[in-house]
């Protein structure tokens, strides 16, 4: 690794080969689906319980990388296979950009290249754990993630996807500088802390009032907020939910991603017909707010969080 720091005498980089170690963390599973997304099982301190899930998402004018920033989550989201994890630890802050690095070294990204275009350019944490409930370690690694003397990225292209832990959702734009992403999945209260339990402690007045902070926070390339809902059917896609959902985001700078659930072993739900996704998605449209749905990536390597993790049995679980 050192050898590659060119701009060290050839003297430095033998000494700092000899004496130290660069750890990003131990790539334990690695598997390529036909669509070209890559699914990583990273470990830290070879401890198979600190085992995190990172996602490499190709697309054709972009190219995403969905990290995580707990082992295991607290939320238990009642659709989420990650909810079924215990929370074991936060990620520290290397160990966050650490996701990072190992994903732009098997892109090509690193070493950088003067006019190379990035195949990783936008980051989002979308993927195990709550971020906000580990903010000074996300915090930190927004930091060197966007260092102009490190890793460059722009700050508008790092989102933050929050369960909605709304009293710090305002520090997202006045701190952070990124974006935001919401998990909704309901504009009903009763809905919504029945499948999200984090909602009887932060009901959606609540959220949609920090929701409205942020969005007056925030810069002009960031300042459009993504409210993500997975479909369940026959518990959050009909058609008064859709006019629920716009009732309760048409204030707000606003964008839907439909998102269509993945099923998962012992899960209680069931995915939305597309039939049902796509007119929902029509509805919702058609009454002013934009949206669109997700398109599924990487089912054939279980690229729905959490689900790797658990086929190798490595659940995180501290009991």
């Amino acid at each position: 690794m050192f050898q590659d720091m060119l701009g060290l005498p050839k003297s430095l980089q033998q000494r700092l080969e000899k004496e130290y170690a660069i750890k990003y963390g131990r790539v334990v599973d690695n598997q390529l689906s036909a669509d070209g997304t890559r699914k990583l099982l990273m470990q830290f301190n070879d401890d198979p319980r600190a085992s995190v899930e990172t996602v490499i998402i190709p697309e054709e004018r972009r190219g995403t990388l969905c990290v995580s920033s707990q082992v295991g989550c607290s939320l238990t989201c009642r659709f989420c296979h990650t909810g079924t994890q215990r929370l074991y630890r936060n990620l520290t802050a290397p160990e966050i950009v650490g996701q990072y690095m190992t994903a732009a070294w098997m892109a090509k990204d690193l070493p950088r290249r003067e006019n190379h275009q990035r195949a990783i350019s936008n980051i989002v944490f979308m993927g195990q754990g709550e971020p906000l409930y580990n903010f000074r370690n996300v915090s930190a690694a927004i930091s060197l993630l966007t260092d102009r003397q490190g890793i460059g990225l722009a700050p508008w292209r790092i989102v933050i996807s929050t369960s909605g832990v709304a009293p710090l959702i305002p520090r997202i734009a006045s701190e952070l500088h990124v974006g935001l992403a919401v998990s909704l999945h309901s504009a009903d209260n009763d809905t919504r802390s029945e499948i999200m339990p984090i909602n009887r402690t932060y009901p959606l007045q609540e959220l949609m009032h920090s929701c409205k902070e942020f969005a007056r926070l925030a810069g002009p390339q960031n300042r459009r907020i993504t409210f993500e809902y997975v479909m369940l059917d026959r518990v959050n896609d009909s058609d008064a939910d859709a006019r629920r959902l716009v009732d309760l985001i048409k204030a707000l700078p606003a964008h839907v991603n439909l998102i269509p659930f993945n099923p998962w072993p012992g899960s209680v739900y069931r995915a939305s017909s597309p039939a049902r996704v796509a007119e929902f998605c029509t509805l919702i449209c058609r009454l002013g707010i934009h949206a669109s749905v997700r398109t599924p990536r990487g089912d054939d390597i279980l690229a729905a969080c959490g689900q790797l993790k658990s086929a190798r049995g490595e659940s995180g679980d501290s009991s």
